[in-house]
């Protein structure tokens, strides 16, 4: 039997992209990337009020969404934004709203 949905893939794409970007410190976090030339590699938590606990499930959303990466250089992590799929975050978002 053939599944059938009204949704393309770039709607469920979006709604993904949008779901993650959903709490205002993803958000900050994203705007905070965007601006670096290069990977961040300093500790966020340092940055932002909250557990490093609540954090780390923030960066969690984001990376599982694409939107950034991290890398493991012990005792940091460096995050950079996914370009290829912020670029696609930001395609997507504009058609949307442009309309």
């Amino acid at each position: 039997m053939e599944k059938f949905t009204v949704f393309t893939e770039e709607q469920v794409q979006a709604a993904r992209f949008a779901k993650a970007m959903g709490h205002p410190i993803r958000i900050y976090i994203l705007q905070l990337l965007s601006q670096q030339s290069c990977c961040y590699s300093g500790d966020l938590s340092d940055i932002l009020p909250v557990a490093k606990s609540t954090l780390s499930q923030h960066l969690k959303e984001l990376k599982d969404a694409g939107l950034i990466q991290g890398e493991i250089q012990a005792p940091k992590v460096k995050y950079c934004l996914n370009q290829k799929n912020w670029e696609l975050a930001r395609k997507l978002f504009t058609e949307i709203l442009a309309k």
